[in-house]
């Protein structure tokens, strides 16, 4: 299945799909992404609570869960293996990368990200349903996968071998702008290359064309060819990167899950700055 559909393809195929609301947005916004989903949400969709339905063995923020536990909540939630998924969230392209790269290591191809998210659908007026989802549960056996994960020692094991990319803003990376978290440091990993994900993403939300993306890639000395590793704030759009290289058919791309919050807030990791 192709990593991203186009609201045509979703209102044209939606009978035959599982839409899922992955809305989440930094406490800086004040959203409520579930009292919004029930304002008004794709038809038949359901949500997913990236803050609820992660690891809360770990003080890091929305970590992912283990199989088992990933598996239980996406079968509550109607979803079966052999189920269509296409993911979408309320500010375009932000959180819902997240879930479609959390499905893809539990071995589940089938599942897009809708381009635009809810932002494109309701400017082009199509439909919408209110109210909490009620789904039946379904059955979901993972077929998990760690090849596009890695921990902290893997990552830092990596550093000076492997191209780590980091999503988060220019000012973040350099240090200029304070961290969000309290207890974490500002800076970057030693090596690490700013591509902020929305050099990544067109006005409108709508991820950008293979030539740019390739183009804004080149620019950063990137080699689609070698290893990659994604890295951001916490974890979330890190995997809008992961999207971006997988529209440009890069194959050997991992998520560093703990992200910036576990590297900037730990003692013996190495922090640069400027």
């Amino acid at each position: 299945m192709d990593n991203l559909v186009s609201t045509d393809w979703l209102a044209a195929h939606l009978a035959d799909v599982r839409p899922v609301d992955v809305s989440w947005y930094m406490a800086a916004d004040k959203r409520d992404p579930k009292a919004e989903f029930e304002t008004g949400h794709i038809p038949g969709a359901v949500f997913y609570d990236l803050d609820a339905l992660s690891d809360h063995s770990t003080s890091l923020p929305h970590m992912l869960p283990a199989p088992d536990d990933f598996a239980r909540d996406i079968a509550a939630l109607g979803i079966g293996n052999d189920d269509t998924v296409v993911v979408y969230d309320g500010s375009g392209l932000f959180s819902a990368a997240r879930l479609w790269w959390m499905l893809r290591l539990s071995g589940h191809d089938k599942v897009a990200v809708l381009d635009g998210g809810m932002p494109k659908w309701k400017s082009e007026g199509r439909a919408l349903e209110t109210g909490a989802a009620k789904p039946v549960s379904s059955q979901f056996v993972p077929h998990f996968t760690s090849r596009q994960l890695r921990d902290f020692d893997g990552v830092k094991a990596a550093l000076g071998h492997v191209q780590i990319l980091d999503a988060r803003s220019a000012s973040r990376f350099t240090g200029e702008e304070k961290e969000p978290r309290p207890g974490v440091r500002s800076g970057h990993m030693p090596g690490a290359v700013n591509v902020h994900f929305r050099s990544l993403l067109n006005s409108d939300g709508t991820l950008k064309h293979d030539e740019d993306l390739r183009r804004t890639f080149a620019e950063k000395g990137v080699d689609l060819r070698a290893p990659i590793i994604t890295s951001c704030g916490s974890g979330v759009t890190a995997a809008i990167l992961m999207l971006a290289l997988a529209q440009l058919g890069a194959a050997d791309t991992a998520l560093y899950d703990g992200s910036w919050a576990e590297w900037g807030g730990r003692s013996d990791s190495e922090v640069v700055t400027g």
